[in-house]
């Protein structure tokens, strides 16, 4: 986590570095408008965290001309200079700031400040579950639609394609993916269903030279929407080593936003399993297959959708192991 901590007099500036220095951050000392504003405005874009040491008046001042939403914002904590409270005041579930504060409070002796409705309540909430979990929730404004009848006291239908380990928490009733209200999954359930979507789809791509990311997100995107695969899931693109500089798949990946990586020849041979053998991909590439084979070497996991091909791209599926649990906060 990129963390920014601002403070604004001596006394804030030592307690800023302190935590600057625990949290792998960096620490400033500035005065409050226009240097503030122009100080926030960039932390927005390039921290997973801000920490505000000082007055919580300045910092809802500070953020609120680029406040979004809360799976886009970064966490935002406000801690004052004598070090007595941290108050979450931004993304506390999703951007992770309940836990910062609670992190910060352990580090100077704080007192953490947490409002959250269901925390308070001590009800499971399913946004810092999902963070928890290595998940993103697909449709934010559902959230509403779990929390509300748990906070009221009523079972939710939940959804999973994995056994999740641990205790089950109060509310949350098991249920088929035909009359869920919330989904663990990668793939598209319930219409109408909170999805919660683990990162572990991995996606083995092949193509001919130069051709354009337009035509690979096309390919992917057909292949993803085919399988009723849903394109939050994608964790990483991967090819053979002779693609390593090919545009159109680096740009690809720039805008799943995930990492693209490449294997040799060699590596790729060295896989095990049932994979499309074409002799043509073979005497160009030294392997009788790129899509398949990369995205089970890519993902250490398995194949859930063979090589599909179409316009001078092949396009191939895996998942990583996924172990998730019931743990959602810190006791």
């Amino acid at each position: 986590m990129k963390t920014a901590v601002i403070s604004f007099t001596e006394r804030g500036y030592a307690l800023a570095l302190r935590l600057a220095e625990a949290l792998g951050g960096t620490a400033e000392r500035l005065s409050p408008p226009p240097s503030l504003a122009e100080w926030t405005k960039a932390a927005f874009e390039r921290a997973d965290a801000i920490v505000f040491v000082g007055a919580a008046g300045i910092a809802v001042r500070a953020i609120a001309p680029y406040v979004r939403s809360k799976d886009k914002d970064p966490a935002v904590v406000v801690v004052d200079e004598a070090g007595r409270f941290a108050i979450p005041v931004l993304s506390g579930h999703l951007g992770g700031a309940n836990d910062l504060a609670r992190r910060i409070s352990a580090l100077i002796g704080a007192i953490p400040v947490i409002t959250t409705a269901t925390d308070v309540n001590g009800v499971f909430a399913v946004d810092e579950w999902a963070k928890r979990q290595n998940c993103v929730v697909a449709e934010v404004p559902r959230i509403k639609t779990i929390s509300g009848p748990l906070l009221a006291r009523k079972t939710v239908r939940f959804f999973s394609r994995w056994e999740i380990a641990g205790e089950v928490p109060a509310g949350i009733e098991l249920s088929g993916p035909e009359d869920c209200d919330a989904a663990l999954t990668v793939w598209q359930e319930a219409e109408d269903a909170l999805h919660l979507v683990p990162r572990i789809l991995v996606l083995g791509i092949g193509c001919r030279k130069g051709t354009p990311a337009s035509a690979i997100e096309e390919a992917v995107r057909r292949v993803l929407a085919e399988n009723r695969l849903r394109p939050e899931a994608v964790a990483k693109i991967c090819s053979i080593d002779l693609k390593a500089e090919e545009e159109g798949l680096i740009a690809c990946a720039a805008d799943f936003g995930v990492p693209f990586e490449t294997f040799t020849a060699a590596e790729l041979e060295a896989v095990p399993g049932d994979f499309t053998p074409s002799a043509f991909v073979s005497s160009v590439t030294g392997v009788d297959n790129v899509c398949e084979r990369s995205a089970v070497l890519g993902s250490g996991g398995r194949l859930i959708v063979k090589k599909t091909a179409g316009g001078g791209v092949t396009v191939a599926a895996a998942l990583m192991p996924y172990a998730p649990d019931w743990h959602w906060r810190e006791e």
